[in-house]
């Protein structure tokens, strides 16, 4: 058996951001259109009026103030309400490639080995563009990797499972390094017409670098354990996919229900996924540190999902035993929103600084399925 590290991680965010007070202006114009356009309606008590929503709203419900994402000015016309993303031929470099090549390259020039020692390649996200060719395979073409390459969707667990994965194909010594990229283009499934999540999402693309430690250099992180979980779930849902395309309507009516264009965006029942998500991921991660000996009070940082604010601080409390400070329980979702799979990458990517070697950090992911991962670290010498 091989010992697996985490020799480096990459990042790719966007050019563009939407604030909160962008997206407010923007959702309240189009719900001002909807009621006037429903006005008959709306006062025969046929339809309910649409709220407005607000920046106030929004950063107590999730900690967010502002996301990036791959196009802002779909996204904020009342017309519109959807990104407008420019369709690429078949011999161009379809756009989740691109970006997880970029955040791949992001972690190559940290690595400091050439791209040719990655055996394998891993796409774990929440949100592929196509059935296949894989996207994995697109992006080990365009980076000149040899071996092989497949996708992956657990949701927002993708990458913790991604991880898991690339840690035992090098334990195995089926490999030597694998490169796992998490390209998410969340803002094409929301619905930014929904006031209670028009909101979470934005976009992003990360990357991590997982190899042998008999080959590794200096510094990176030990894998000391890996625990995955899943546990069916409707509360988390978006049924949108190549089978049911012949369900959407051609007429641009709208309907709203299981046959409707909203049963294939995103859709959560938020109440009860904090209340079943909250205790099943903190009572797994104390679960996993008892079974590796280790002192889950004495964790040193916390690289939690990106979800909402408010689970990631009751879990941080739960799991370190206290309230936990900003420096141990890193928050990034107020600047990047919930990015699905790539939001603990994100976390560790950005705040991994000031670790002595021998001090540990969990990297935790929790999602839809439900799907919940733990990955904790320990600082190499």
């Amino acid at each position: 058996m091989h010992k697996a590290i985490i020799s480096a991680t990459g990042l790719f965010t966007p050019e563009q951001s939407v604030s909160n007070a962008e997206l407010v202006a923007a959702y309240n114009a189009w719900a001002d259109g909807w009621n006037a356009a429903n006005a008959v309606a709306i006062e025969a008590g046929e339809v309910e009026a649409k709220s407005h929503s607000s920046e106030a709203f929004i950063e107590k419900a999730s900690g967010i103030k502002s996301r990036y994402v791959m196009d802002k000015s779909g996204i904020l016309d009342p017309e519109r309400m959807t990104p407008h993303l420019a369709a690429r031929t078949n011999d161009e470099l379809s756009i989740l490639a691109d970006m997880a090549v970029r955040a791949a390259r992001d972690a190559i020039a940290s690595w400091g080995k050439p791209a040719s020692e990655i055996g394998a390649v891993i796409c774990a996200a929440s949100n592929m563009q196509r059935p296949y060719p894989a996207m994995a395979i697109e992006v080990q073409q365009a980076l000149g990797i040899d071996g092989f390459a497949f996708d992956m969707n657990v949701a927002c667990s993708s990458a913790t499972f991604g991880i898991k994965t690339a840690a035992d194909f090098v334990a195995s010594g089926s490999v030597k390094a694998v490169l796992m990229v998490n390209p998410e283009i969340c803002s094409a499934h929301l619905n930014f017409k929904d006031r209670d999540s028009h909101f979470i999402f934005g976009d992003v693309a990360t990357a991590v670098i997982i190899e042998a430690e008999d080959q590794a250099g200096p510094g990176g992180w030990d894998i000391l354990g890996t625990r995955l979980q899943t546990s069916f779930s409707n509360n988390i849902r978006n049924n949108f996919g190549f089978l049911n395309k012949a369900a959407l309507p051609t007429d641009g009516i709208e309907p709203v229900g299981s046959d409707g264009l909203t049963d294939k965006m995103f859709v959560q029942q938020g109440r009860k996924v904090f209340k079943e998500v909250v205790p099943m991921v903190s009572d797994m991660i104390l679960s996993h540190a008892a079974e590796l000996s280790l002192d889950p009070h004495g964790l040193k940082r916390l690289w939690l999902h990106q979800a909402n604010i408010n689970m990631n601080q009751l879990i941080g409390r739960k799991v370190l035993g206290r309230d936990p400070s900003p420096e141990e329980n890193v928050i990034i979702l107020d600047d990047y929103a919930n990015t699905s799979s790539a939001g603990s990458i994100i976390a560790f990517h950005l705040h991994n600084e000031g670790f002595a070697p021998g001090e540990t950090g969990l990297i935790c992911s929790f999602g839809a399925g439900y799907s919940a991962g733990t990955v904790f670290v320990q600082k190499r010498p």
